[in-house]
């Protein structure tokens, strides 16, 4: 589908996690996920960027800025940090680095997981647009992770191939 392949980053969002106290199970889901979007030949791409971070606002901010404006990813999708909890504050950096919302994409999420729990309307996750840079909060459960990843993914190479300048209104209409 693209010319050029999508550059991918995975961010962990938890105080545990960085610390080493804990094993990142959702991040596999997430790549495992992404794996069958890119086998089955929808889009080309790869996870270039891996990290773990505690919970804190302005270093998840900076690390999406890098991301997105010096490192020129693609997709950020971030795992952790959108619930109700103090200390998560995922969607709020999320936010603080957005040019702007992505809202149809987050109530995606919550309709999928609201259909499996209702614990999903606990979610705060947001998806936004930084420069050309989709980010997209995801829960920080395995299963929540892999179920709100899995709404989005009929519509992700498209929305990434308008971000890039491609795909416009008529493309989506099946027409070059």
């Amino acid at each position: 589908m693209s010319a050029q392949a999508f550059s991918i980053g995975i961010l962990t969002l938890s105080d545990t996690g960085a610390a080493g106290q804990r094993i990142d199970r959702s991040r596999e889901e997430i790549v495992n996920l992404l794996d069958k979007l890119l086998a089955d030949g929808k889009c080309e791409g790869q996870v270039a960027q891996r990290a773990i971070l505690p919970d804190d606002r302005e270093r998840i901010a900076k690390q999406l800025c890098t991301w997105s404006d010096d490192v020129g990813l693609d997709l950020i999708i971030t795992t952790g940090g959108t619930g109700l909890g103090p200390r998560d504050v995922t969607p709020e950096a999320t936010r603080d680095v957005s040019d702007y919302l992505v809202p149809g994409m987050a109530e995606a999420m919550r309709q999928v997981g609201l259909a499996q729990t209702p614990m999903a309307m606990l979610s705060r996750a947001v998806v936004g647009v930084r420069g050309r840079t989709l980010i997209v909060n995801l829960p920080g459960s395995p299963k929540g992770a892999r179920e709100s990843l899995a709404a989005l993914l009929p519509a992700l190479p498209h929305a990434l191939e308008i971000l890039r300048g491609r795909g416009g209104e008529d493309r989506a209409h099946g027409q070059l």
